[in-house]
Parts: C-alpha cells; structure tokens; sequence
C-alpha cells in the first residue's frame, strides 16, 4: 500500500533526518506450489534481455544500477528498466499481465499483490521462498500480502513504516524529556501536554477519526483482525471481541486527546502535517515521508527539533503498524522467468538491501534481520520507524480488498465511532456485513 505522496516525499524526508554515506540456457521456471522446495536456478541468458518495471520514486537510479550491474556479470543478459508513473497504474499492469509479452519483473504495492495473483497473472514463487528470503526474516507487512491462499507471489522490496513524531520542545515545556515506552507513559505525557496547552482547536495527539491505518493499530493490538479466511471462506472480523476493545480503546484515545472537530475527518483536509507544523498538535502518528513535509511546510521546524518511537500499545509491546512498500513479482507469462528470479533475489539480498536500498534510499529493509543491521547506523530521528515497522500487519490478502478500501467504508467505521454516531457494535456489524459479501464475490 503506497501513495504518490508517501513515495515521493520519503527520498527527501530521510535525506534530510538520516544524514547516511551513504552452464545452461536460460529457461522457463514453472510454478506452482506443489513443486516442493527448489533453488533459483544458476542460467546464463547470453543475447536475451529482462524487463523490469519499477514506480517512480520507488528505487532510486544508483540502486537499480547496482542490481542490473551484479545481475547481468552473474547472467550475461542485458535489463531494461522501464520506470511507471503512478497515474493510471493499476489499470496498465492488469493489460500488461495478460499479454503474452508481459514485462518480467514488476515492482508492485503490497497490497496490491493479491489482486493481481487472483487471475494468475503471477508467477507462484512458493517453491523458491526459501532460497529468495536467503536466511533473512522477511517483515510481515510485507510477505502477507504476497502470500494467497497459502502461495507466495511476491518477493518483499523495501517498508516504510509509520511512528509517532512529536513536538520536543513543547513536550519538554511540559516537563516531559525522555520518549514513552509504555501506553501510560505514553497517556501520562499527553495528560501534561494537554493541561499545558488549552485552546479549543489544540490536540496533544492529532488523530482524525477517519484515520483507518492509525486506528488498526489498535485493534491489532487488542487481538483483532480485520478479516480471515478458512477454507477458503473470508469472515470479516470487527464484531470479535478482541476486535471491539480495540475500537473502544481507538475511540477514547482519540476522544481524550484529539480536537473535538477531528472525529469525522481524515489527515488529507486539513492536511495533518500543516496542523502539526502549525503547532496545533503535538504528535502525529505518520512515515518518515512526513518529515521532509512538516519542513516544507514550516522551515524552522527541522528534524533536530523533533523525536520519534514507536507507538506503544496496551498489549505491552509495540502496536503492530500497517506497513507500506513494495513487492517484486514475476509476471507468469513471462519468457524468462528463470532470469527474472535470479534479478529479484539480487534485487532482494541482504547485500543489495544494506547498501542501496537502505543505504542509498533510505528505505526500511525488507527483513527483520536487515533492521536489526541498520540500527547502529540510523539517526535519533529515524529508530521509530524502523522499531516499528519490527511488528507488522498487513491488509487481508484477497483480490476484492482494493474495493473495501476504495469505498471508504473502513473510514467511515472508525469515524463513526469517534464521533459518537454509532457504537463500535452497531459500526462493525455494517462493515462486517458488507466486507463478507465482497471478500466472498467470485
């Protein structure tokens, strides 16, 4: 799940907050995953060439450099990168995936994975998980996703994650110095934050009740989901009980310290990082993108003057957040599919995901093991959303998805029970009704 903005903004925002120095013919794959496990096969593709789409602002120039310059000394083939605007995006992968001339390797959201799998336009990539994870533990945020109906079809590429970013001086106004690691600290700062700032439209913790991927956060740490599937049925899951704590405890703590007007809004009107750079708020709950914003929208207001951490839940650990990112993903039709596993697991190695794709781009890893390496390296400003993004979530990986959530049926569930206007029963016992019926459709 990406946006324009979240992908273009990031490159800038870690710029600014990390301060980095940064002998066989080449065949067709096969898939399936009744194959067992199998290696990616070691082919020379002399005289062929690979095709590689890749989002803008996804992977800068020096890192796709890099893959194809190792890629083609391992193969002999040549790769032609074709870089895809995000307008239109879903519609042109879809055609491109049903010709019999598809582009090889595809840099996909997340999320978008399952839609694109259900028809089988990927390649099942099941067989060869093991040898492209390469010992590493991919984020779940990121392979969930990818992964339908028990099948792998799409390789983990890089996270971004979201955490809370505050205001530390005016925290620090509040006698407050040092980051919260648990829910009642957490609570108990913004009880001071909120007794020192009294105006009307002040919010110790912006949180606009239609903000869906914030407001998960609580319900998957309470134990709830959004929706599972057994045997090949998908029940949706918001009336569970675990479920509903969570919307209560989303409800309160966007009632207890957002402004009143925000209950049935979102972060785009008014845009949420001019609220927080207005000083109208002193935490907000977003990706790293965020801060290259809040700069441009008000300059004195640099990295150095604010702090991040994770979110901390009730559960005693981090809430698990909503990971956006990417997935590479093998179109099933491709001519070289051979080649084109051996690309994404270059593409997707811990070496590749070190120097470039965190060292250069500043992306989050795609593994916990690549976090976990970074972590001497990163700056104060940038541990909270690589913390974070160590418990993962994901969106339910199903073809009909994309519906639910461009209808903004889920904004308006948790909108309406910030508001008030329904309870989180009578809200989820909509949604649910709803999600089963098109989680369900063939």
């Amino acid at each position: 799940m990406r946006t324009t903005k979240f992908a273009a903004a990031a490159a800038v925002a870690l710029t600014i907050a990390m301060g980095l120095t940064a002998c066989s013919s080449a065949g067709n794959a096969g898939g399936g995953g009744g194959g067992g496990t199998k290696d990616v096969a070691d082919v020379k593709g002399d005289g062929k060439t690979l095709t590689v789409w890749a989002m803008t602002g996804d992977y800068s120039d020096k890192t796709i450099a890099a893959i194809n310059k190792e890629f083609e000394a391992k193969t002999g083939a040549k790769v032609k990168v074709q870089i895809q605007q995000w307008d239109g995006i879903t519609t042109k992968i879809s055609t491109a995936l049903a010709t019999n001339t598809p582009p090889d390797v595809l840099d996909l959201g997340n999320t978008q994975v399952a839609s694109y799998a259900a028809n089988g336009a990927l390649l099942d990539l099941t067989p060869y998980e093991k040898d492209l994870a390469q010992g590493q533990t991919w984020l779940a945020g990121l392979s969930d996703p990818a992964t339908v109906d028990g099948s792998l079809y799409g390789v983990p590429g890089f996270a971004g994650a979201r955490s809370v970013i505050y205001n530390k001086q005016m925290w620090a106004d509040a006698g407050i110095t040092t980051a919260p690691t648990t829910y009642e600290e957490l609570t108990a700062d913004l009880d001071k934050v909120k007794a020192k700032n009294t105006a009307n439209d002040f919010s110790a913790f912006y949180m606009p009740g239609q903000y869906w991927y914030a407001g998960m956060q609580f319900v998957w740490d309470a134990g709830g989901e959004i929706a599972t599937e057994q045997d090949g049925t998908w029940t949706a899951g918001f009336g569970d009980a675990k479920a509903q704590q969570g919307l209560t405890d989303f409800k309160e703590f966007a009632n207890d310290y957002s402004s009143k007007a925000s209950a049935t809004l979102n972060t785009d009107s008014p845009d949420m990082n001019q609220v927080f750079a207005d000083e109208k708020a002193s935490a907000i709950l977003s990706t790293s993108g965020t801060l290259g914003l809040i700069e441009q929208a008000n300059p004195e207001m640099t990295a150095d003057k604010l702090g991040t951490f994770p979110f901390p839940g009730k559960s005693g650990k981090t809430q698990p957040v909503m990971l956006g990112g990417s997935d590479w993903g093998v179109a099933a039709k491709s001519k070289n599919t051979d080649l084109a596993l051996q690309w994404v697991k270059i593409a997707s190695g811990p070496d590749m995901q070190s120097k470039y794709v965190y060292g250069d781009n500043g992306w989050i890893p795609n593994s916990t093991d690549g976090i976990k390496a970074a972590d001497s390296t990163l700056s104060d400003i940038n541990k909270g959303f690589f913390t974070a993004a160590l418990n993962s979530k994901a969106t339910p990986a199903n073809s009909r998805w994309a519906d639910l959530e461009g209808d903004q049926s889920i904004n308006d569930l948790f909108s309406s029970i910030v508001s008030g206007s329904k309870t989180p029963e009578e809200a989820a016992a909509t949604f649910d009704k709803a999600a089963d019926a098109t989680l369900n459709k063939k």
